[in-house]
């Protein structure tokens, strides 16, 4: 499918950093719309559709606001940009923690990447048991990029047990039974993207699925071990 891609104006201190591109169809009629697919989210379960939105194109950043801290969140795209183009934003990366810092960074990712992550976790979204059903233009435009929506089929990114849609609306105090995950932490794209649930997210960290999967294969080892001896 080939998309708008025209530039939708934005208000944001970071729109010269990046435009804000449609993602529409090319040729579509109307307005141009960057989270299209999100629409119906937005009107039956905003808090989901939120949380796509914020968890593909922003940084995790710290769970306070200080001086050294830094921002809470900010978008991925912004954290390409070098030390010095981030003054120009109002961003002073040398006065945050060297942690934070590298934490930041390894969030980076650029626009695209972004788009289609968000794209890959509405389409998993719809997927889950008890999902809301997508209108036909919705899940043709998803179907189009990741194949076929199968209702029942969403999963556990790291433990592969069945993911249920009413999990999200469990989320409390900031945090929620069903999380973003990544197979390999360090990498945000759509072909390493998926949800899991908060306790298998937690306990796989800064580990890659399949270093994850080796440790929990030693520990396992180690205890039939002990056992035998």
């Amino acid at each position: 499918m080939e998309l708008c891609f025209q530039r939708i104006r934005s208000t944001s201190r970071f729109d010269k950093a990046q435009h804000r591109l449609c993602q529409l169809p090319k040729g579509h009629n109307g307005n141009h719309d960057e989270f299209p697919y999100l629409r119906h989210l937005q009107k039956t379960n905003p808090t989901v559709a939120a949380k796509i939105k914020r968890d593909a194109t922003m940084t995790t950043g710290a769970a306070w606001k200080s001086d050294d801290a830094g921002p809470n969140r900010i978008l991925r795209w912004m954290m390409i940009l070098s030390d010095e183009e981030l003054l120009r934003y109002g961003v002073n990366m040398a006065a945050l923690s060297e942690q934070v810092v590298a934490k930041l960074r390894e969030k980076a990712a650029n626009y695209d990447a972004c788009m289609r992550v968000a794209r890959k976790l509405a389409w998993f979204a719809y997927q889950m048991p008890r999902a809301p059903i997508p209108p036909e233009p919705i899940q043709t435009y998803l179907e189009n990029f990741y194949g076929p929506i199968n209702s029942h089929s969403a999963y556990c990114l790291v433990c592969r047990q069945p993911l249920e849609f009413n999990l999200f609306a469990n989320a409390r105090r900031g945090k929620a039974d069903v999380e973003t995950a990544h197979s390999n932490p360090r990498i945000h794209d759509d072909n390493n993207v998926g949800f899991a649930h908060r306790a298998c997210n937690i306990a796989q960290g800064a580990k890659t699925l399949p270093e994850f999967y080796a440790w929990i294969r030693d520990i396992l080892n180690r205890v039939d071990a002990s056992h035998s001896s």
